[in-house]
């Protein structure tokens, strides 16, 4: 019987590289909407780091919560709730196969990315870095994310890459996110694209090379 509290539970997790524990460090790769793992698991060819585990988890219809990041958050219950959950169970699964929290890299495109820095915020940790393409914290706007005590983000490499005109994903959640992650002891490094679109660029493929290098240091 399929659980409707968490209907992102269960799920597959597409799998590249060495197998889970053998290889130097994981990339958990989250998709955007309307998408599959096997869509963000081609960033690793270009990623290039072939002794990682890249792992994709797949969202139930393939989209991790129906309306937009921006909209109130109990409208996209409770696919958020079960997404982050479904998030925090691949970690759990990770470092119980030995793998340290600190080389775990998190990294997202669009939805995909406003889910991976929504778990970061709301399960803080020092990761191995956070990566997100055309994304941000998650809530309407005028949400406030209250950054006071909560530094367990100190020395994390973060980089946050968007367009200026990007339609789903407006410059000022880019920005509130640098602020919030920055105020919580990350080390952020945020870039916005003139004229990019919702893409993923060469210099933000660039930019997420830096953060797994330094995640494996």
């Amino acid at each position: 019987m399929s659980d409707t509290s968490h209907p992102h539970g269960g799920q597959p997790v597409a799998a590249l590289g060495p197998p889970l524990g053998q290889g130097r460090g994981v990339v958990i790769c989250v998709h955007g909407r309307n998408a599959e793992p096997r869509n963000i698991l081609e960033l690793a060819d270009h990623l290039a780091f072939p002794d990682l585990t890249y792992l994709g988890p797949a969202a139930a219809g393939r989209t991790w919560y129906p309306l937009s990041f921006l909209a109130p958050r109990d409208q996209n219950e409770p696919f958020l709730s079960s997404a982050l959950r479904a998030l925090g169970e691949l970690v759990a699964q990770v470092t119980a196969a030995g793998v340290a929290r600190e080389r775990i890299v998190l990294l997202g495109f669009s939805q995909g990315a406003c889910l991976a820095s929504e778990f970061v915020w709301q399960q803080p940790a020092r990761y191995g870095g956070l990566v997100a393409f055309s994304g941000g914290l998650i809530g309407p706007p005028g949400t406030s994310w209250d950054a006071s005590g909560r530094a367990g983000l100190a020395g994390l490499p973060v980089f946050l890459g968007s367009s200026d005109v990007d339609s789903h994903v407006p410059k000022a959640r880019v920005d509130e996110t640098a602020v919030v992650l920055g105020m919580m002891g990350a080390q952020v490094t945020e870039r916005i694209y003139p004229g990019m679109g919702h893409l993923v660029s060469d210099d933000e493929i660039k930019q997420a090379r830096v953060v797994i290098t330094r995640a494996l240091e």
